[in-house]
């Protein structure tokens, strides 16, 4: 029946969580109970202060969010629903559901008064400190609007990082803390008075551009394959990861700077460049580095492979029985597959895929004396690289060597095959690179699995962005390339064949021991096992003992990570595993064991992000992998990627259920966990176990009153979190504390951290990074960064894991975790860093990144005018230490010490 008694006013749609309307909170502080267990809850840290208004409830009209980092998950439907029908949220028989059964319709108005829509991730942005245009490619449709320069929770805490500093306990020097005295940084300038310096602001090049950046780090990559102290077929190696590299690249970075032109946005960057004056140093830079790589690769590397043995050659290189025996292959193996395409008015040019190899051929009809042009492919199931018959590598006697053909040469010798009866003018490979950056209007979007792989079909079809040519090609045939692709003549790169010198790569796979690297095997991390053994050590029992840590490849992955979700798999006492899964292939024996898991009937739940770039198709394949299997599978959240590395394993034991978690640094991928430095946590920590519950619960379902004790989460505490850290160590120093901060990561670019690490500097605070690729701080610059020292390691291992290291007045605070110092991840990922609070494993990292920026070990070092300088040398000419070797020989003293 109807009710006619007053009604109150209606329950603000911000009041609504996971289908519920909920009372408005009270503004205190939430108490142990809102923690999730009855621990005593300690105060919260600098961090949580920061982040305080995130526990309340949302004014009207805002969204609810998540307050230790994440909102209240948009756009996720219960268990059972795929988003396209009726839901049945909980508490059924009120509400919305109670509306749909109605009589007299007042339910069902009460129902659209009730809306539940997805959350915009703009809603849950960090907003604090000055905000510059988005670099990152992700978001280029909202490239058009600048966001205004906005006060937060970090301004705050530099405000009061600039007074005096507040009373604090008299911290324990290292050895009182148990930790290893950590190497000081040389002597730094004196701080000169804030009232003395400019302003920041002042300094309009303080930022470097985030792709010219990038260029700065493929340049090293080049000067690895010019260092000829290098194995000879890594050299090679390096030749093909700058390819590599730079095609990426392209397809991402350059691809979103043409779109950006083409569409009228263009603003001013940090770096005060415009898109225009962007890709116009891209496009100079590109074609000097490739210049240069060709030029090592025909006239360093190319020749000392000849004298190894290790050839490649052209036709006219061949004896006569060789072109024979090809000529038989080609017909057989290669002839079949070749399919060349003609354009007249009948058949329009043709489309022409990304990264594929092709023959532009010139051909004339004799009867008409027409000239007509045809494209054919080079197929890819074929390998570029064919063995010169006669010159196979013999195992037994490797030192002879082998020699190859490039395909396409093959292919050139063989037109008359494919075209009978016509005359062959003339024939040049070429090459197109496209934009395959992946556009999800994840908004409207009603199933993101499906429009992601709508998305996919539609890449392939991206506009061209690149064309290389061969060098010798005609003027006519290279024009009319440019114009039917739509590119202009900056677009053209004209280099020596052979083209894509990625196929080098298969140079690298020869079994020849002494042109490589010598043989490292991983070895178990020291604590988990005592020895070596062939059998597997009991995960479980070492991390009841004591926290692990892992340094990757030099412990192993397979001995460790892999092996625990293996042990828990087949353990009958576990009862849960939840893991994120950002890159890993389909036949990884980690699928493999959360099939075998949830098979045995425990709860498995792998959230897994399917716009990994690159990767999405693989992953949404292993992932309906997972789904079959019954694992509760959960495709990311709209708007952020899921990127932070975790791993929860419950288990019944004889004192309650006990948590075993893993924070790490790197993807869940034991192939690339062979060839990429990183590190991981191993602990039952409680405080890492509840932070991990209740992150994964805001992944998997609704959980906005979160709060962690142990990690910092992006995008909402990460970066107000590392900046409030950055502060401190400012008023340590102008309070005689101890003061330092050392950082390693992949990249840095964020304006509002770079700036921090500034204002740190000018107070004083020695400032060390390592990073591998993208840097967008200066160091060295005078009234700027004297006390900022930039350091770059390239080697045999990608560098991959993240310190984060603070004095923190001689108590170390350190951090490890997925997250670099870039917008996407401070903004647009869900990332995870976990604070380390044991001695040894603090002493460990704070001497791993001390050591990377010692003058002592090789590196490139970043200069005051934005230039990088390698240094391998000492002042007597001795080879610099290898941080990446000295670290190798640690990991095989400790298996001879095991013996």
């Amino acid at each position: 029946m109807t009710s006619h008694a007053p009604q109150p006013d209606p329950v603000p749609l911000s009041a609504f969580v996971g289908g519920r309307a909920h009372p408005p909170a009270p503004l205190a502080a939430p108490g142990p109970q809102d923690l999730g267990e009855p621990a005593e809850v300690a105060p919260p840290t600098p961090a949580e202060s920061l982040n305080a208004a995130a526990t309340e409830e949302p004014a009207a009209g805002e969204a609810a969010t998540g307050g230790g980092g994440l909102p209240a998950r948009p756009g996720a439907y219960p268990s059972g629903s795929d988003g396209g029908g009726e839901v049945e949220w909980a508490g059924q028989g009120s509400g919305v559901a109670q509306g749909a059964q109605d009589t007299d319709g007042q339910g069902a108005q009460d129902a659209e008064e009730h809306v539940i829509e997805a959350a915009d991730p703009r809603d849950f942005a960090d907003d604090s400190g000055p905000q510059y245009e988005d670099e990152d490619f992700e978001d280029l449709e909202e490239a058009g609007a600048l966001l205004a320069p906005a006060a937060g929770a970090a301004e705050a805490a530099r405000s009061a990082a600039a007074g005096s500093a507040p009373a604090s306990r008299t911290p324990a020097s290292p050895a009182e803390a148990g930790q290893a005295p950590v190497a000081s940084s040389p002597e730094l300038p004196s701080p000169v008075p804030d009232s003395v310096l400019p302003p920041l602001e002042s300094f309009e090049d303080r930022f470097t551009d985030r792709e010219l950046t990038w260029m700065d780090f493929n340049a090293r990559v080049l000067e690895q394959a010019e260092d000829r102290d290098l194995p000879l077929l890594e050299r090679a190696w390096f030749l093909s990861i700058f390819s590599s590299n730079l095609d990426e690249f392209y397809m991402v970075r350059v691809a979103g700077l043409m779109r950006r032109i083409k569409a009228g946005i263009t603003p001013v960057r940090a770096s005060g460049l415009d898109a225009h004056q962007v890709l116009a140093q891209v496009t100079a830079r590109a074609k000097e580095l490739t210049a240069r790589q060709v030029a090592l690769f025909q006239e360093d590397v190319r020749p000392a492979l000849a004298e190894h043995g290790i050839e490649i050659l052209m036709w006219d290189q061949l004896g006569s029985e060789q072109q024979e025996r090809l000529a038989r292959y080609f017909r057989h193996h290669i002839f079949p597959v070749l399919t060349p395409l003609a354009v007249d008015p009948s058949h329009p040019f043709p489309y022409i895929s990304g990264l594929s190899l092709n023959l532009a051929v010139i051909l004339r009809n004799p009867r008409s004396g027409k000239e007509h042009f045809a494209r054919i492919k080079v197929p890819d199931s074929l390998p570029r690289l064919v063995t010169v018959p006669g010159r196979e590598l013999d195992a037994s006697n490797k030192e002879a060597g082998t020699a190859f053909i490039p395909i396409e040469v093959v292919i050139g010798e063989h037109l008359d095959h494919l075209f009978p009866g016509m005359d062959i003018l003339e024939h040049h490979f070429f090459r197109v690179t496209r934009n395959e950056n992946l556009e999800v209007e994840e908004d409207d979007a009603e199933n993101l699995l499906t429009a992601m792989e709508r998305e996919l079909e539609r890449r392939r079809f991206g506009a061209s962005v690149r064309l290389e040519v061969e060098d010798t090609i005609s003027p006519f045939t290279r024009r009319y390339l440019a114009r039917s692709l739509g590119l202009r003549e900056d677009d053209v790169f004209a280099l020596p064949a052979p083209l894509d010198l990625r196929c080098l790569n298969e140079l690298h796979d020869l079994d020849i021991p002494a042109l490589r690297y010598p043989r490292f095997v991983p070895v178990t991390a020291a604590g988990l096992a005592a020895y070596e053994s062939s059998t597997s050590p009991d995960i479980f029992a070492a991390m009841r003992e004591h926290d692990v840590l892992l340094h990757h490849p030099y412990d192993s992955f397979s001995t460790s990570v892999q092996e625990l979700v293996a042990q828990a798999a087949a353990d009958p006492q576990v009862l849960a595993i939840k893991q994120t899964l950002y890159r890993t292939s389909g036949d990884s024996p980690i699928i493999d064991a959360l099939i075998d898991a949830a098979e045995a009937g425990k709860q498995v739940v792998a959230v897994v992000e399917i716009k990994a770039r690159f990767d999405e198709e693989a992953n949404i394949s292993w992932a309906r992998k997972l789904e079959r299997a019954g694992v509760h599978v959960v495709y990311g959240m709209v708007g952020l990627k899921i990127h932070c590395k975790l791993l929860l394993v419950v288990r019944e034991e004889g004192d309650g259920l006990r948590r075993y978690c893993h924070v790490g640094t790197g993807n869940y991928h034991p192939r690339t966990a062979r060839g990429y430095e990183d590190l991981g946590l191993l602990t039952t920590d409680r405080d890492v176990a509840q932070d991990l519950t209740t992150l994964f619960n805001q992944l998997s379902g609704y959980a906005p009153r979160a709060r962690f004790r142990r990690l910092l989460v992006a995008p909402r505490s990460l970066r107000d979190g590392l900046v409030e850290h950055i502060d401190k160590e400012i008023a340590n120093k102008r309070s005689g504390l101890p003061a330092w901060i050392r950082i390693k990561v992949n990249s840095i670019i964020d304006e509002t951290v770079i700036d921090a690490l500034y204002r740190a500097s000018r107070a004083g605070v020695p400032v060390d990074v390592v990073v591998r690729g993208i840097c967008g701080i200066r160091a060295g610059v005078p009234g700027l960064s004297e006390n900022i020292r930039v350091r770059s390691i390239l080697g045999r291992f990608l560098e991959h894991s993240r310190v984060y290291a603070f004095a923190n007045g001689g108590d170390t605070a350190l951090y490890i975790g997925s997250a670099d110092l870039m917008h996407r991840n401070l903004d647009r990922r869900v990332e995870a860093l976990v604070r380390i609070t044991d001695p040894a494993m603090l002493a460990q990292l704070e001497e791993l990144v001390t050591r990377c920026v010692s003058d002592e070990v090789s590196s490139w070092h970043l200069n005051s005018d934005g230039t990088w300088t390698r240094h391998v040398s000492g002042e007597d000419g001795s080879r610099l230490e290898d941080v990446q070797d000295s670290l190798m020989a640690r990991a095989r003293s400790r298996v001879k010490g095991r013996r």
